[in-house]
């Protein structure tokens, strides 16, 4: 009976010397990412970048709670039950004083000859800013239907569940009937098969178009080509926070690991080992087009989780974000892991800002409106007390000086 030492070698002598030096760098490669770990480090500064976020995308959820409402109306009460879910540390009543600009307060009856109770329903301001929103989504109907069309071309057979593009839809900015107009509207891109809600619907790409299947980088390596003059090879920018220090083992395995080839997120991988060195590469190509396509260029982790058979994510696929500390970062904030890109933001702000941003910039400049108003109001009356105390001083100083000349003269 063959020794393992000397089945080894009988085994790699069946093989020729190409084959063997790819098995043998596979191996190593397989071995190297089991064996080097990253240990994660918080970054104060991006973590920042969502907690900024925090006051509107509450607001959000509320809003979309009472738009999703039949005629767009719900009783107080019924929508205080649902603080916990809405994630909101106040009541209802004290969320309403707050931004005064989102809701309407009205009384009615939920069922008749029932007492009256609070009703809410969209404010003309809230209605006024929904009409925007519409408009920026008209406006940007070309960048939305690329999105669209990348995120097909990027999946396994060019279809996506339809049912995860809807749970996605607010990451990429699509409206929320994109798959009803879009898909109707552009019938040479977009094929609909089933009805999104029943859990065996998706959404097949029709054509491709090469304009669309090109990546970030890709289109980065182009533009710097063109202006120097000089053929540049696609390549990830790379850029480790201040103080943050990789291991010599680790700094070795990076440099290796950029050396090789871009692999575009569009090219077909069917031919590669889900744990060859190429597939790493192109794991992390299609991990970076996605939070680039991504509004606020991040994603939480479970989100993308939900695609790991369309874009064929491992399923260990979130050790990624920090094996490749230097391209992602993956927050910790809210008790979400969420996947962020290095190099879309400087310190907290975002440097590339998605022109559907502005649909956020419109909504945060309502709650600022809303909250303003609320602050002219409490010093109205905040003066309204201090002339009050101010009248009431003067009538008790001249009841006084009454009390007293009454007083003298009575002496």
């Amino acid at each position: 009976m063959l020794g393992r030492s000397k089945l080894k070698t009988f085994a790699f002598s069946r093989i020729s010397n190409a084959e063997g030096v790819v098995l043998l760098s596979l191996l190593q490669f397989t071995a190297s990412i089991s064996s080097l770990k990253v240990v994660w480090r918080k970054d104060p500064k991006l973590d920042q970048a969502i907690e900024n976020d925090k006051k509107w995308r509450l607001c959000a959820r509320v809003v979309r709670e009472v738009l999703n409402e039949p005629g767009q109306v719900i009783p107080l009460r019924y929508l205080e039950k649902r603080r916990v879910r809405l994630r909101s540390p106040d009541s209802i009543e004290v969320f309403i004083a707050r931004y005064p600009g989102l809701f309407d307060t009205y009384r009615d009856r939920i069922r008749p000859k029932a007492d009256l109770v609070n009703f809410l329903r969209p404010s003309e301001r809230l209605n006024r800013f929904l009409e925007e929103e519409k408009r920026i989504h008209e406006e940007n109907e070309i960048l939305i239907v690329s999105k669209l069309c990348k995120l097909l071309m990027m999946a396994k057979d060019r279809v996506v569940s339809a049912d995860k593009l809807v749970e996605v839809k607010r990451e990429f900015g699509f409206p929320d009937d994109c798959l009803v107009r879009l898909v109707s509207k552009y019938p040479e891109y977009f094929r609909l098969h089933g009805a999104p809600g029943e859990g065996k619907s998706y959404l097949e790409l029709v054509s491709w178009n090469d304009e669309f299947a090109k990546s970030i980088i890709e289109k980065r390596a182009d533009e710097e080509s063109s202006s120097t003059g000089i053929r540049v090879r696609p390549a990830f920018n790379w850029k480790l926070p201040r103080g943050f220090i990789l291991k010599k083992e680790m700094r070795e395995w990076i440099r290796d690991w950029k050396e090789l080839p871009y692999i575009s997120p569009y090219s077909d991988v069917s031919h590669l080992d889900q744990a060859s060195p190429e597939m790493e590469k192109r794991s992390v190509g299609v991990f970076h087009e996605l939070l680039s396509l991504s509004i606020y260029k991040r994603v939480p982790v479970p989100i993308l989780g939900k695609f790991c058979d369309e874009y064929r994510f491992s399923n260990a696929f979130s050790s990624v974000f920090t094996r490749h500390s230097g391209i992602f970062y993956m927050s910790r904030k809210g008790g979400i892991h969420t996947a962020m890109l290095r190099e879309a933001y400087n310190s907290e702000e975002l440097v590339d800002r998605d022109p559907l941003l502005e649909i956020r910039d419109k909504f945060i400049e309502l709650l600022d409106e809303g909250q303003q108003q609320r602050a002219d109001q409490l010093r109205l009356q905040k003066e309204m007390v201090w002339k009050d105390l101010e009248l009431m001083a003067e009538r008790n100083k001249e009841l006084n000086c009454h009390v007293r000349g009454t007083e003298t003269r009575n002496c």
